[in-house]
């Protein structure tokens, strides 16, 4: 009778299959970045941190994992930072990290766990995404660990995260320069009878295509663009469908790059033929409220300022109640599969103060409910960068009825 052969599957190993591939930026950006973290460590006293987040472990490392259900980590104490990835991703994560990596396996429940206490050690005091941990994942990490203390780092990490590199900044504004790219396309494909998918798909492939040239060393993910018509318009993040375009409609252009895990964004109402009356009237109040906010984004202002100065202004022409979210939010790395930074948005609950460094959207929406003159879904949307003396517009893309009636 045949004996089996043992056969050795270690919990965790390294993987280092080919050369470094080019990182988003420089490595003294990521030491930057550390080094940050690494003083929010010292001002909590903490031995070691545990990231979860997709945003987190990019901005930190580099890599952008692609989760299908399972965990991974950054994991960095204070003289190392790992990633600990799953074996299914082979070395693309050894080779997209801008510091150590370790893969673990399948073979048996809790391998990850193992990996992350490898490199965590007998860290006691441990920093986490508060916000992305589960409970269950929480349950584990005190399984795992012999803790004195569990802190939340992620209001410091984001606050970290809400102040832009000169590096960051240039990777945002090509981004808004794609977008643009993007938006034309789209703008182009518009005609009566075409769908809203096909439109979609035109200004998506416009804009892979030069962030492939423009970047060709980096991954190509995640771009997409939410075109919508009619009813569609009504909520900002409505997916696109297979309706096609009738004249008289309204439209929504959202046109979404990503360039390594940074978004950027270009939004913008048409009409497929001449708007009513009403509608137009609508249409340019927002665009009205939408050039207020660009002129009151400045350093020094609160957030909670601006939105309150645009909520008098709608109110004043009876349009408050139309209003969708809030006027606007910073970039980085986030999207509507993982990120946000929370802490800068125009909102009446906001109350951070913009600086320098900051790159913030102004984004004014009313949705005006069917049955009502002018129904429909208003937005524009346009990317502003916080200087020390004033702001910059990096949006080109035109707005408002003299430029975007098809």
């Amino acid at each position: 009778m045949n004996q089996s052969i043992p056969m050795i599957r270690p919990d965790f190993f390294t993987f280092a299959n080919g050369e470094q591939a080019p990182k988003p930026f420089a490595q003294v950006e990521y030491d930057m970045r550390l080094a940050g973290l690494r003083d929010i460590m010292a001002a909590q006293d903490l031995d070691a941190v545990i990231l979860t987040s997709m945003h987190g472990i990019a901005y930190y490392s580099g890599f952008l994992y692609c989760s299908f259900g399972r965990p991974y980590a950054c994991v960095v104490t204070r003289d190392r930072a790992t990633t600990v990835s799953a074996n299914i991703d082979g070395g693309q994560p050894a080779r997209r990290s801008a510091c150590d990596n370790l893969v673990y396996t399948d073979w048996q429940r809790d391998n990850y766990w193992r990996a992350v206490r490898e490199r965590a050690g007998n860290a006691r005091r441990i920093g986490v995404e508060g916000d992305h941990l589960t409970l269950a994942m929480q349950t584990a990490l005190q399984t795992f660990f012999d803790v004195d203390l569990i802190a939340d780092i992620a209001p410091d990490a984001m606050a970290q995260r809400m102040i832009k590199s000169e590096a960051e900044i240039a990777m945002i504004r090509e981004g808004a320069r794609i977008a643009d790219l993007g938006g034309a396309t789209i703008r182009d494909a518009i005609q009566e009878g075409v769908r809203e998918i096909d439109v979609a798909m035109a200004g998506r492939n416009a804009m892979e295509l030069e962030i492939a040239r423009s970047f060709p060393d980096s991954e190509l993910r995640d771009s997409w663009v939410w075109f919508q018509s009619g009813l569609n318009t009504d909520g900002a993040h409505n997916p696109v469908t297979s309706r096609e375009l009738q004249s008289g409609d309204i439209l929504s252009l959202n046109a979404f790059p990503m360039i390594s895990g940074y978004y950027t964004a270009l939004e913008r109402t048409l009409f497929l033929g001449e708007p009513t009356l009403a509608e137009r009237d609508i249409w340019e109040a927002n665009v009205a409220a939408h050039e207020l906010g660009i002129s009151l984004i400045k350093p020094g202002v609160k957030c909670s300022d601006i939105c309150a100065e645009i909520n008098a202004f709608f109110a004043a022409k009876d349009l408050l109640q139309y209003r969708s979210f809030g006027y606007g939010h910073s970039f980085g790395i986030l999207s509507h599969h993982y990120g946000r930074e929370a802490g800068l948005e125009l909102r009446e609950d906001i109350d951070t103060v913009l600086e320098a460094g900051m790159v913030v959207s102004m984004e004014p929406m009313l949705t005006i409910p069917k049955g009502v003159a002018g129904a429909g879904g208003y937005r524009e949307h346009d990317i502003l960068v916080v200087g020390t003396e004033g702001t910059e517009n990096i949006t080109k893309f035109p707005y408002g009825p003299e430029n975007n009636i098809v």
